[in-house]
C-alpha cells in the first residue's frame, strides 16, 4: 500500500468541467445515450486507448495496458439520465426537455474519462484497466445488459470498483462498507377486481376500492410484523388508481410499490408474505386480485478486501470513512459485484448550505470533486497494479 499518489491533474480539469457540462446540457435516457457514448468513445481513442463500443446496446469499454502484469482492474461509470424537468437555472441547463442528469452520472462519467487521461499519460501501474461506461442505470439495468453480452468475458476484471456522488456526504469525504451498501429493490403491481356497479348498491357487487384500502393497511404491517426486528426492510405501496365517478364502484383497481432489504432470505419472506395477504383479502372481500412481482435489483454488496482496500486508498486521498449503514436506494452495479470481486464507494460532493439530494430537480453534480474523483480512481488502479519495486 502506497503512502500517497502523485496525481497532478490541475491542466486536465478545465476541459473535464467543460465536457461534464456540456453532458448535462445534452442528457439521455436508459439505452438512448448515443450522442454520450459516442463523446466518450472519441474522447477515449484520442488519448490512444483501445474502444469497444455497442457492449450492453450503448456501453462502451476503454482498454489501457501498461507493463507485463496480466492483472487486470475495472473501473465503471453510469452514463444516463433521469425523466424530469430540470428546475436549476443553470447556463448549462437541459436542452432536452424532460431529461435531466438529477444523479450525477455526468459527474461519474467525467471522472471516469478524467482517470482514462490521466493513467494513460502517466502509466504507473502495471497490468490492465478496463474503463467501463455502462448505459441505463437507472431501472433498465444496464449492467446486467452489459454482463449478458459478455462485459467479463471480454474484458476479464480481477476486480471492479464503482462510484456515486453522495449529497449527504461533504466533498472531500469517500465512504465505503464492507458487505451490503445499497438495498435489492422490487416493485410490485396488484390488479384487484370486483364487478363493478352502482355506489347505493355495494352489497350487489365486490368492492374494488374496500379490497384495495385493506390492501393497502395489510401490506404496510408485513415489515413490522413479519419480519425479525433486527432485520431490515422498506414495504411501500406508492400508487393506487381506479374509478371514474362519485356514484360507482369501479371493476378494477390498481396498486403499486416497492420493497428494499439487504438479505435475499428477507426479500423471500416479505414476497411470500404479499401474495398470503392478496390471497386472505381477497377470500374476505370477494374480489379477484392478483401481482405482477418484479425482482429487478439485487442488493449491492461489497467484497470485504475490496472495500478495504478502497478505504486505505481512500485516506491518501481524501477524508476515508466507513459508512456505518446501507443505504435503502438500489444500483444495478449489484449485478456486476455478483459478477466480480469489488466494491462501490460513495463520494461526498455536499457544499454546504442547501441539502439538495438525489432526484431533485435542483440537483447538480458539484464540480469541484472531480479532481478527488479522478485521482481515487488512479490511486485504485496504481495501489491494485502496482509496477515493479512500488
Amino acid at each position: 500500500m502506497a503512502n500517497s499518489h502523485d496525481h497532478d491533474i490541475d491542466d486536465l480539469l478545465e476541459e473535464l468541467i467543460a465536457f461534464r457540462r456540456d453532458i448535462h446540457a445534452h442528457p439521455e435516457l436508459a439505452f438512448k445515450e448515443v450522442d454520450t457514448a459516442n463523446k466518450v468513445a472519441q474522447s477515449l481513442r484520442d488519448i490512444g486507448l483501445e474502444v469497444t463500443t455497442g457492449i450492453g446496446k450503448t456501453g462502451v469499454v476503454g482498454t489501457l495496458k501498461a507493463g507485463n502484469s496480466s492483472r487486470t482492474i475495472g473501473l465503471r461509470a453510469d452514463m444516463d439520465a433521469l425523466p424530469i424537468v430540470e428546475q436549476t437555472g443553470l447556463p448549462y441547463a437541459s436542452c432536452n426537455h424532460g431529461v435531466f442528469h438529477g444523479c450525477g452520472h455526468d459527474g461519474h462519467t467525467t471522472m471516469l474519462l478524467g482517470a482514462a487521461r490521466h493513467l494513460a499519460r502517466s502509466k504507473n501501474f502495471d497490468g490492465t484497466v478496463h474503463f467501463i461506461f455502462q448505459p441505463a442505470e437507472e431501472g433498465e439495468a444496464g449492467a446486467k445488459a452489459m454482463i449478458e453480452d459478455g462485459l467479463f468475458e471480454r474484458f476479464p476484471c480481477d476486480r471492479v470498483y464503482a462510484f456515486h456522488n453522495w449529497p449527504d456526504l461533504p466533498a472531500g469525504t469517500i465512504a465505503t462498507r464492507p458487505g451490503p451498501i445499497m438495498a435489492a429493490a422490487d416493485k410490485f403491481s396488484i390488479q384487484v377486481k370486483g364487478k363493478g356497479g352502482h355506489a347505493a348498491v355495494p352489497h350487489q357487487t365486490p368492492d374494488a376500492i374496500l379490497a384495495a384500502s385493506e390492501l393497502v393497511t395489510q401490506l404496510n404491517t408485513i415489515v413490522s410484523r413479519r419480519i425479525a426486528p433486527t432485520s431490515t426492510a422498506v414495504l411501500s405501496v406508492t400508487q393506487i388508481s381506479g374509478g371514474s365517478s362519485h356514484n360507482v364502484l369501479p371493476g378494477s383497481v390498481e396498486l403499486t410499490g416497492t420493497v428494499r432489504t439487504f438479505d435475499p432470505q428477507v426479500q423471500d419472506q416479505i414476497e411470500v408474505a404479499i401474495r398470503q395477504v392478496i390471497e386472505g383479502v381477497g377470500i374476505a372481500t370477494g374480489t379477484q386480485i392478483s401481482i405482477d412481482y418484479n425482482r429487478y435489483y439485487p442488493a449491492t454488496i461489497n467484497a470485504d478486501a475490496a472495500a478495504q482496500h478502497a478505504l486505505a486508498v481512500a485516506a491518501t486521498v481524501g477524508n476515508a470513512v466507513e459508512a456505518p449503514q446501507p443505504a435503502f436506494t438500489s444500483e444495478d452495479f449489484a449485478f456486476m459485484l455478483q459478477a466480480c470481486e469489488g466494491a462501490y464507494i460513495w463520494l461526498g460532493q455536499g457544499k454546504g448550505g442547501k441539502h439538495i439530494p438525489l432526484h431533485h430537480p435542483e440537483f447538480d453534480f458539484n464540480d469541484e470533486i472531480i479532481a478527488t474523483g479522478v485521482k481515487l480512481h488512479a490511486a485504485l488502479v496504481e495501489d491494485f497494479l502496482p509496477q515493479q519495486g512500488d
